[in-house]
């Protein structure tokens, strides 16, 4: 049986954010703060590097049940047995990425503003899909904007789930889930947070308030 994409916060990694404590304690603080899906990004480092993170990170995720994503990189993804793999517009085929991963790994793909995309990836068989940014971004500021109508639109006529990217805080997510959104991927507004494990709960008891009130306090 397939992999599901788990709902709630789903956090992605950033090299810079996560230099202050470190990749693998900024990732244990998030997934202690609540976060259901952790996506290793690092674009700029090498691949000798990206390879000792991401077994790293699969070992940290596994022991924590929590879903570990690839950005961009199948093979990395294969080669550390990710759950997934999270595909851009300019990176890997999906069909191709499948092919590689076989049925059980996640298949990830951002859309940006494109809901034409978005059924194109259901097409293809991709597990979910990302739209963003949701608000203004200062990870990417000059990112195409989806509008909270899209993501109405998406709910209503996908059957995967959707992802929100980009810009998202604990006070505007509210409008993302009432549109339909089955998760919240963020980077700063965790990682670039004093308190990353606080920060992580404020977004994960979005979707759980009983079980993650007490992080809170």
């Amino acid at each position: 049986m397939r992999r599901k994409l788990p709902e709630g916060l789903y956090v992605i990694t950033d090299p810079d954010c996560c230099a202050v404590l470190g990749l693998e304690s900024s990732v244990s603080a998030a997934i202690s703060g609540g976060a259901a899906v952790i996506q290793y990004r690092a674009k700029t480092a090498s691949a000798d590097q990206r390879l000792r993170d991401a077994r790293a990170l699969r070992l940290l995720t596994h022991r924590h049940d929590v879903t570990f994503i690839v950005n961009d990189d199948p093979e990395l993804a294969a080669t550390v047995d990710a759950d997934g793999v999270h595909l851009g517009m300019d990176d890997a085929d999906p069909g191709t990425a499948r092919a590689l991963l076989g049925d059980q790994t996640i298949l990830g793909v951002s859309c940006y503003d494109s809901l034409d995309r978005a059924h194109d990836a259901q097409s293809a068989g991709c597990d979910y899909v990302a739209f963003g940014s949701a608000f203004p971004s200062t990870t990417k500021p000059d990112a195409c904007r989806a509008s909270l109508d899209l993501f109405v639109r998406a709910s209503r006529q996908l059957e995967i789930p959707i992802v929100a990217i980009g810009g998202i805080t604990p006070a505007n997510a509210r409008q993302l889930l009432a549109a339909g959104c089955h998760s919240l991927a963020v980077i700063t507004g965790v990682f670039g947070a004093p308190d990353i494990r606080r920060a992580a709960a404020a977004y994960a008891r979005l979707f759980d308030p009983d079980s993650y009130q007490d992080r809170l306090e």
